[in-house]
Formats: structure tokens, sequence, C-alpha cells
């Protein structure tokens, strides 16, 4: 599988209601104020009367674990998705490999052509070569690019369409209070029921098992 942009790499929290989303709150300060006429901040620890003892503890949090890396290898979907963009990609090299060589033969022709084409006849071979070599690159990057849009699109779908719901739903039904993913963790052999890949994945292929990757343009 290429790691192009895969599923969500980044640790993902996720609250009994949904994904936990961040509020950021701007504070707008209206008036003149001269240097003369600033407030004298506090020390620390008055400072730390405003925060509670209140935390978290182990005995309050309901965590499990989920490997990416083992959705994206053992999801039937997944699997079948990147077949598709294989076949793509092999598709692409077939047509490139075919106009590499219609260009080399080009070149050679050119090369023969020296001692016989005016300069002027000449000059304009190669500047049609040279464009064609240009147009072949461009085609290369917009074909690759074509396939990866192509491939995160389908990928993208999975996620939002049916991975992240079934991890929230598992996290309702577990009562769950935080899922992270188990690359970015380092756990324990011995703790039962934190990892609960192989369920996302038993879920996931039942709920969906192939999804079709758009046609990337120019193939």
């Amino acid at each position: 599988m290429t790691q192009t942009k895969e599923l969500n790499p980044m640790l993902k929290k996720y609250s009994k209601m949904g994904i936990i989303a961040t509020a950021v709150v701007v504070v707008a300060v209206a008036g003149i104020f001269a240097i003369s006429g600033l407030k004298k901040g506090v020390d620390t620890a008055t400072a730390l009367k405003e925060v509670s003892e209140t935390a978290v503890t182990a005995a309050d949090l309901r965590v499990a674990v989920i490997s990416m890396d083992k959705i994206q290898t053992e999801a039937t979907v997944l699997e079948d998705l990147h077949k598709q963009r294989a076949s793509f990609e092999s598709k692409l090299k077939s047509k490139l490999e075919k106009e590499q060589k219609a260009i080399e033969k080009e070149k050679a022709d050119i090369e023969k052509s020296q001692d016989v084409l005016s300069q002027e006849a000449l000059q304009r071979r190669v500047v049609e070569y040279q464009r064609r070599v240009n147009q072949f690159q461009r085609d290369l990057s917009e074909s690759a690019q074509a396939i990866e849009a192509s491939y995160q699109e389908a990928l993208s779908t999975i996620q939002k369409k049916h991975l992240d719901p079934l991890i929230e739903g598992i996290i309702a039904k577990k009562n769950l209070d935080l899922v992270i993913d188990g690359r970015m963790a380092r756990v324990g052999t011995n703790i039962n029921g934190l990892d609960i890949t192989d369920e996302v994945v038993k879920a996931l292929n039942k709920k969906i098992s192939s999804i079709k990757m758009a046609t990337p343009k120019g193939l």
C-alpha cells in the first residue's frame, strides 16, 4: 500500500457524543492604554488559585486503542481500493512507456537527419521534439496527481461515511471516553479489551466491501 495520504494518521480523540471540537476564543480589548496605565500582574501562586484541583483519574477513564495500519491492510474495502489504484498506475505506466518509445525514436530520427535537413528544418524538428518531451513530462505529472486525487477522494469517503460512524458507534456501545491510534501509543500486551481493531475491521467489512474509485483524468 503506497503511503500517500492514508486514513487520518493523527491522534483522534472522541467524546461519547462524537469528535471533540476545539473552540477558539478571541478576546478583544478596546481603548488606548499607556504603559503607565497597565496593571501589575500577580505572582504564580496567586494565579494558580484560579485552577481547580479536579483531574481525571485512571479509574474514571474508559480507553481503547485502534491500529490504523492494521485496518488499512485487513479491511476488505481498503484492499479493493489499493488494487484499483495499482491498476490505474499500471495503465499509466503502459501508456507512458509507449509514448517514451515514440519520443526516443523521434530523437534517433532527428540525429540521422542532421546531415540531410537544412538548418531551419532541423531547428523546427528539434523544437517540436522538445515540445513533445515537455508535454510528456506534464502528462506524467498530471496523470500521477489525478490517480492520487481519485484515490484520496475514495479514501475520504470510506473514512467519513463508514469508518468514523462505526468508531463513534463503538464508542457509544462500549461507553468509551477516549479512542487513540495505536501508532501514537505504547501499551502493554496484557491489557485485555484495550485494542478494538479486530472489532472495527469486522464491522467495517460487514458495512462495506468495495468502493468505486473515480477514473483519473487521462486514463
